[in-house]
């Protein structure tokens, strides 16, 4: 279904996500936006759509069903309890789903750890940002020692939370837990999530505490350090500001900072989980095969990650 080289996109939701979102699929060498989707034309999301050159609807879900042919990608950056609702109408068209919300309904992803995994599902999750900021370090980390608890508290500007997050504070804390679990193999997880109203507002932060035995400052440090680095090809604002471990103790903070677009700085829990997002749909794209010769190059600035093979696998 590729047309020019390009998948074809749809952003279901035209709040501070999806129109994000839709700016960096707008810029994507593999990506082509034709529609952003909302369900009141005078959203202010839409609008801007609309002033980037980006055909819109405001039928919600209906939009994309009544559409003359299928999308292959659709980002749904609506809410939780709406996503279920949304996969199962869309799942006839063959669409991929690339779920924002943290619903726990598709298969998660995080792109350092199982990006690969992405190609063979229908319906993707993109866990939480705060989940994206952990997860690859605490992989890291588990990998290289054993740790028996963790805790991670993310901190974001209340600026940078919209309605459908302050919606969903519960799906968000448990969907966070569980795939910390997951990808770590830790099962005493604590996670929680702190709205900070500060002025000038907080930049996104997550903290993660752990508890386990020899955890040595060089080594945890390390395994930090390396799988920051990997999550910087596609979001460049990301930096470990904190590692200290001795014994059975270790913590470990980064703090995110957006690189641009419709996002402020501080709101880099935005900006990380939709370059995130756009990395996945970029991998399904290149595994789609490839477009026909003189298909544009990357965008400068643009890193594509060789993404892992190996899951999940925990040591």
């Amino acid at each position: 279904m590729k047309r020019n080289g390009r998948l074809s996109v749809a952003v279901l939701g035209a709040g501070l996500i999806g129109i994000d979102l839709a700016a960096k699929v707008a810029r994507s060498r593999a990506l082509d936006c034709r529609l952003v989707v909302a369900r009141a034309a005078d959203t202010p999301g839409l609008r801007q759509a609309r002033a980037m050159g980006l055909p819109t609807a405001t039928d919600g879900i209906g939009s994309l069903l009544a559409a003359d042919e299928p999308f292959d990608v659709v980002f749904d950056a609506t809410n939780a309890m709406a996503h279920a609702e949304h996969a199962a109408l869309l799942g006839p068209f063959g669409t991929t789903l690339i779920d924002l919300t943290p619903s726990q309904v598709g298969h998660m992803v995080v792109p350092t750890v199982n990006g690969a995994e992405a190609v063979g599902h229908r319906d993707i999750n993109m866990v939480s940002c705060g989940g994206q900021a952990s997860i690859p370090l605490l992989h890291g980390i588990t990998r290289r020692h054993r740790v028996d608890h963790v805790e991670v508290v993310t901190t974001a500007a209340s600026r940078s939370v919209g309605r459908g997050t302050r919606l969903n504070l519960d799906e968000y804390v448990e969907t966070t837990q569980d795939a910390v679990r997951d990808f770590t193999g830790v099962k005493d997880v604590k996670a929680i999530l702190n709205i900070s109203p500060a002025r000038p507002p907080a930049t996104f932060r997550v903290a993660m505490s752990m508890v386990g035995q020899d955890l040595n400052p060089e080594s945890v440090r390390a395994a930090a350090e390396e799988a920051a680095g990997r999550v910087r090809a596609y979001a460049a604002g990301f930096e470990v500001t904190a590692c200290v471990a001795e014994g059975e103790r270790a913590f470990v903070a980064v703090e995110v900072a957006a690189g641009g677009d419709r996002i402020p700085r501080y709101g880099g829990n935005l900006d990380l989980i939709n370059s995130a997002a756009l990395q996945v749909a970029e991998v399904i794209a290149d595994a789609s095969g490839p477009g026909p010769a003189g298909a544009p190059p990357p965008k400068p600035g643009h890193t594509t990650l060789a993404v892992p093979t190996g899951g999940t696998e925990t040591s």
